[in-house]
């Protein structure tokens, strides 16, 4: 058996690491969302579960083996809320929506430990409330590890039923404000947040004064809207096409689902690029000129002598074709292979770099 060679590593001058961010476009279509699998609102791609607290969407009917989990919907208020009472229909789960969310993302404030509520600025003061408000939960399979600070991007119908995007009523919303450098980004429990604004403002200072209308948690993947962007009367219908509800009744007085189900309805499109970090540690394993110069291959020699040396006083000459990472117990712990041999002998030196991603 050949003698094993080994190369110790210096930690402070052969390992390094690098953090590489990867980013996809993610579109989502309001064709999906509302319309292509089955008439509304009984498309078999939407899921209703029997607590009746949020809805799914998939990317195909989610009874297939080929459907993909989009996002939740669900709609909550806060007990603060004038819409909260005990004759309003699922009063306490849309609560419980509520406090859960601004729990988990927001957390809590004062000497009581107050359950904060959603606000429309990067202050968390506790001014500028957004009492009652629309929930997207984003798939962790689309958002990755995050979404990527300034490209999150809705567009939303606030005509009537009917024709919710017709004449004016498309309205274009997005975290404007925001950028990938921190700029316009705050930090909560729930991780990084942004505001979501509409797009009437021109400049980044224009859009950080302006009043929200949302916020986007970015590493959460959750997006929270006001109720109060629906201000045309016709925000939900009942399904016998004869009750009419501005948005306020229909938080009050339908069900969650039907709720949710008026608020899809209205989603035209959604974007944003989602990110993937990979973190990379990276060793430079080096070959000196008087190591690595005969091969570990058995048919290197016969007869005691190397194959390929036809003059005795000819220098070694081994190919390098594979790097083995070892513990310092000499225990191996990875290999890379290398795309084609490399030539090593006396004459040379070899740095070769070895990256290890997770």
């Amino acid at each position: 058996m050949p003698v094993r060679n080994f190369e110790p590593i210096n930690p402070a001058t052969d390992v390094t690491t690098t953090k590489t961010l990867l980013h996809e476009v993610i579109p989502i279509t309001g064709t999906i969302v509302s319309g292509t699998y089955g008439a509304y609102p009984n498309e078999n791609n939407i899921k209703d579960y029997t607590h009746g607290m949020f809805q799914s969407v998939y990317d195909y009917p989610y009874l297939s083996s080929s459907s993909n989990h989009i996002f939740d919907l669900t709609v909550g208020y806060s007990p603060k809320s004038h819409m909260s009472a005990s004759t309003a229909v699922q009063n306490s789960k849309k609560i419980n929506i509520y406090n859960e969310f601004a729990q988990v993302l927001l957390g809590f404030t004062g000497s009581h430990n107050d359950i904060r509520t959603f606000e429309s600025d990067l202050v968390l003061d506790q001014t500028g409330s957004m009492k009652e408000l629309f929930f997207v939960s984003l798939s962790r399979l689309l958002t990755k590890d995050e979404i990527k600070k300034g490209s999150f991007r809705i567009t939303i119908g606030n005509d009537e039923w009917n024709a919710p995007f017709a004449n004016t009523g498309s309205v274009d919303l997005g975290d404007y404000a925001s950028k990938v450098d921190g700029t316009g980004i705050a930090n909560s429990d729930g991780g990084d947040f942004g505001i979501i604004h509409t797009s009437s403002g021109q400049t980044a200072a224009n859009y950080a004064a302006a009043t929200g209308v949302g916020v986007v948690f970015y590493q959460a993947g959750v997006i929270a809207l006001t109720a109060s962007l629906f201000t045309n009367n016709e925000f939900n219908k009942s399904h016998d096409g004869h009750a009419t509800w501005h948005v306020d009744d229909s938080f009050v007085s339908a069900s969650i689902s039907g709720s949710v189900n008026a608020f899809r309805h209205r989603i035209k499109n959604i974007q944003f690029n989602n990110t993937t970090e990979i973190n990379s540690t990276i060793y430079f394993c080096r070959a000196p000129a008087n190591k690595f110069n005969y091969s570990s291959n058995p048919t290197y020699t016969t007869g005691s002598r190397i194959r390929i040396k036809n003059v005795p006083t000819d220098n070694p000459i081994a190919y390098v074709t594979t790097i083995g990472l070892y513990s310092p117990n000499n225990t191996l712990l990875a290999t890379a292979k290398l795309s084609e041999p490399l030539k090593k002998s006396v004459d040379n030196e070899l740095t070769i770099r070895v990256r290890l991603d997770y």
